[in-house]
């Protein structure tokens, strides 16, 4: 399965053209450590500001005209919705995104300017997720899940692709992990074609799914705290193919404090005028922690951050 994930993500890396864009990958001396040189993968430089916009994009070009024609569903307050109505947008097709009670009202008006449907559930994300799968079962139309999905996982490893194309030698990548399709899909691409990169997996403490449940070996529940990373925070989705791919592709997995994911945001602000929401923020932070040297690329996965978010890490800097 995973050498044609690779496959299919280099064949996308041309196909998913003109509606994702390439993105820069740029120096990051403020974040070296003694034998290592940081380059950032700007994917909160994609549009919608997200690397999301990959996978949705994978998704909805593989559709049949009969299934565009009717339209897909899918469940999310934030870059996984923004990206599933863009590229609805783009391609010619309807979104609707379910949407809980408790979600942002202004991350929900995000995703409506960008032509989704909204519909809204009592209850929480999970509530969403579910009767948005069962609107789709009845509808007869798709539902573009977040990560479990080969195609949407696909779409994230044509990120991998580009970088092969940017830096040599890539000795490790640091990618930020929810749900882990991100770093499965990148890891599927770099591994068939770097074997020798170090993939290292960094996760929020306060909410850890994956990296706790690679390390008991199974798909497990276990305790979430707030945390500045809400775009990886949560569960796991049960039997998701991310999961074996995370066991047999990750090389290290780090846990980062919220002080860490505040300092990493704040610098990057301040030394590079860059908004980094606190996913990538993960990332960066993780370089303290990494086992390897030389080139270090390290996965800005999205830039979607308020301002009030970044004003409180000041403050508490």
């Amino acid at each position: 399965m995973f050498e044609d994930i690779a496959s299919s993500s280099a064949a996308l890396a041309t196909t998913l053209r003109p509606e994702v864009a390439e993105t820069p990958l740029v120096r990051r001396p403020r974040f070296d450590r003694d034998g290592s040189l940081v380059f950032a993968k700007l994917e909160s430089a994609q549009k919608t500001g997200s690397f999301k916009l990959r996978g949705a994009t994978a998704k909805l070009k593989s559709l049949s005209p009969d299934q565009r024609r009717l339209g897909v569903v899918t469940a999310s307050t934030g870059n996984h919705g923004a990206a599933v109505a863009h590229a609805a947008r783009r391609l010619g097709t309807a979104a609707t995104v379910f949407v809980s009670t408790d979600a942002d009202p202004a991350k929900v008006e995000a995703i409506r300017l960008l032509g989704a449907t909204i519909t809204t559930i009592p209850g929480d994300p999970v509530d969403a997720e579910a009767a948005a799968r069962v609107e789709a079962g009845q509808s007869g139309r798709v539902y573009v899940p977040p990560y479990n999905d080969e195609t949407v996982v696909a779409g994230q490893g044509t990120i991998g692709v580009e970088i092969l194309s940017q830096l040599e030698p890539i000795d490790a990548v640091i990618v930020s992990v929810g749900g882990g399709g991100l770093i499965s899909g990148i890891a599927a691409t770099l591994k068939h074609h770097s074997p020798a990169t170090r993939i290292i997996g960094a996760s929020a403490a306060n909410s850890a799914a994956m990296h706790h449940s690679v390390a008991a070996g199974a798909i497990i529940e276990v305790p979430h705290r707030e945390t500045l990373s809400d775009g990886t925070a949560g569960g796991l989705e049960p039997g998701t193919l991310t999961f074996t791919m995370c066991q047999q592709l990750v090389d290290q997995w780090v846990l980062v404090e919220e002080a860490a994911i505040a300092a990493a945001m704040d610098t990057c602000m301040a030394s590079y005028d860059d908004r980094i929401e606190g996913s990538a923020g993960v990332a960066l932070a993780a370089v303290d922690q990494v086992e390897a040297a030389g080139n270090i690329v390290v996965i800005i996965c999205g830039g979607n951050v308020s301002d009030e978010t970044l004003q409180s890490i000041r403050i508490d800097a």
